[in-house]
């Protein structure tokens, strides 16, 4: 038995997107003969709670037709990883983390990795509040972001949009990182903590994150004065952003963020206020239906 939760908004168009998703996973399933059970999101919140009972009653696959946000939700009630693996039906806005898993945006595709592969050791943080799956960061992405909630229609093409109006005026941050025995001061105006490489749809923020290697990866960018932000903003969508002689780029397994004022957290999209910023990577816990 599957166990399906589904947000039927993600992805756009009014669940025009989902409802096409929901019909050719039912599809596959029934044509495979798998018996499953299908949870709709109807609200923020949702699919943490339905992630709490599910686990909680020892499922034994629990797979998530929805974006980043949903996934977040998810990790965030899993109850007992060692009775439930998760399974991945990206139908997001921005599918991230399932990118750096290379799980199949073909929707039969990621059904059947579900139905006849099996399930490995993905990594994920844990704060002291909050889990996070993909990445972890304060300064622009913070800002992209509430730039993009504010967006009639959220679509990939205006979250690079909002990425260039806050690359214009970037808000610099000063704090200090403890990590691997040593504390470091930075004024930055990107400061994040990698799982998965990529974020906003696509942009590679650390193309050498990996959610399989028992670590975290810290970037941080310094202050890049004048025209030398338009060569940062096309180092970061070409995936280049680390060779910016302005960029720092650390491997932990835990670190510590201290800052000078208080300041907003993102976690895989979302905005938390002044929670502490303290993460570490948990392996060999959360089973995850991958390539």
């Amino acid at each position: 038995m599957i166990h399906f939760i589904i947000n039927p908004v993600a992805g756009g168009k009014n669940g025009k997107k989902m409802k096409k998703a929901v019909e050719i996973i039912k599809s596959r399933l029934d044509e495979k003969k798998v018996d499953y059970a299908f949870c709709y999101t109807a609200k923020k919140g949702d699919a943490k709670a339905l992630a709490e009972k599910l686990t909680g009653d020892g499922v034994e696959t629990l797979a998530v037709v929805g974006g980043d946000g949903t996934l977040h939700e998810v990790i965030n009630g899993f109850m007992d990883f060692s009775k439930t693996a998760l399974g991945i039906i990206p139908c997001g806005t921005g599918n991230d983390f399932a990118a750096a898993l290379n799980i199949p945006n073909d929707i039969p595709a990621a059904v059947d990795l579900i139905i006849d592969g099996s399930a490995r050791f993905v990594d994920f943080m844990q704060m002291p509040t909050v889990r996070g799956l993909n990445i972890i960061g304060m300064g622009v992405d913070v800002e992209v972001l509430r730039r993009y909630a504010a967006l009639k229609k959220p679509t990939k093409f205006g979250y690079t949009k909002c990425l260039i109006k806050t690359l214009l005026r970037p808000k610099m941050t000063s704090f200090s990182a403890k990590f691997n025995g040593k504390t470091e001061n930075y004024e930055s105006f990107i400061a994040c903590v990698a799982n998965g490489y990529r974020y906003g749809g696509g942009i590679p923020i650390c193309p050498t994150a990996n959610p399989t290697d028992k670590k975290l990866d810290f970037v941080a960018v310094k202050k890049v004065k004048g025209l030398k932000m338009i060569k940062a903003f096309l180092k970061l969508k070409k995936g280049k952003i680390l060779t910016l002689k302005e960029t720092s780029h650390d491997n932990m397994a835990e670190i510590r963020i201290t800052a000078d004022k208080p300041y907003t957290v993102q976690v895989d999209g979302e905005l938390y206020e002044n929670i502490p910023f303290e993460v570490k990577v948990v392996s060999d816990a959360l089973r995850v239906y991958a390539p």
